[in-house]
């Protein structure tokens, strides 16, 4: 299988076409400028039915201005992204110009695609802002490749999907974008097991993402469902002290 990194090369080396197989317009002026997207996870990892951390950080950030997230091996995806990292700085070096979200989810897949079969379980959301504005993509280690505006990833996300298809408007304002997806983060916690831990809300935007809160999912139950204190439990709070 043949790689596609023609997205990594300079401007001489690529005959004719305005447009490279990423994407990249190629005679665009050259750009440092950071041309909003929401990002949550949660922090669980497992192995088998055991909970082997409450404390990964399943947000990679590829560069100033994207973000990965991780749902399948915990080691694949954090490669992966490592790797592509790399080859996004590679093509800034080459190109002049920052890599848009859209090439940066096809050289993904491009990558992945070439090691289909070879047991590798990666599942992530590529999200970023670049010069035409907000991207969000799904990737995975088939080497499938989906745009979107809004995505649930990992065993948690037919629990999440139902409060974000039931929540979600597209002029939504940034705090509410936020409360929508920490409300399907927890719902997706309370309900699988292989999700837990804490709930961390990443907004992207033109100056590159940035990290709006970490919520532990116990106390976001307690948030959406407050417990009411039973008659006597009232009685024994009322009571004056002996």
């Amino acid at each position: 299988m043949k790689l596609d990194l023609s997205g990594l090369q300079s401007f001489p080396s690529i005959p004719g076409g305005a447009v490279d197989d990423l994407g990249e317009d190629l005679f665009a002026p050259p750009s440092f400028q950071l041309p909003a997207c929401s990002d949550v996870p949660d922090s669980r990892a497992s192995m088998g039915g055991y909970i082997s951390s409450q404390s990964v950080k399943k947000i990679i950030e590829i560069n100033p201005y994207m973000l990965g997230t991780m749902a399948g091996g915990a080691a694949d995806c954090q490669f992966w992204h490592r790797n592509l990292g790399i080859k996004c700085r590679l093509h800034e070096l080459a190109n002049k110009r920052r890599i848009s979200v859209t090439g940066a989810s096809k050289l993904l897949a491009n990558i992945l695609y070439s090691y289909r079969g070879m047991g590798l379980s990666v599942g992530t959301m590529i999200a970023g802002w670049d010069e035409k504005g907000p991207g969000l993509y799904y990737v995975d280690s088939e080497g499938g490749r989906l745009k979107g505006t809004r995505f649930s990833v990992g065993s948690g996300s037919p629990y999440a999907y139902g409060v974000l298809d039931s929540g979600y408007r597209f002029d939504m304002p940034v705090e509410e974008a936020a409360e929508l997806a920490r409300r399907a983060i927890y719902h997706a916690t309370f309900r699988d097991g292989a999700s837990g831990g804490v709930a961390s809300v990443y907004h992207v935007g033109p100056d590159g993402w940035k990290k709006l809160s970490g919520d532990d999912v116990g106390e976001l139950h307690y948030k959406y469902y407050p417990v009411a204190p039973t008659p006597v439990e009232q009685e024994m709070t009322d009571a004056p002290a002996a």
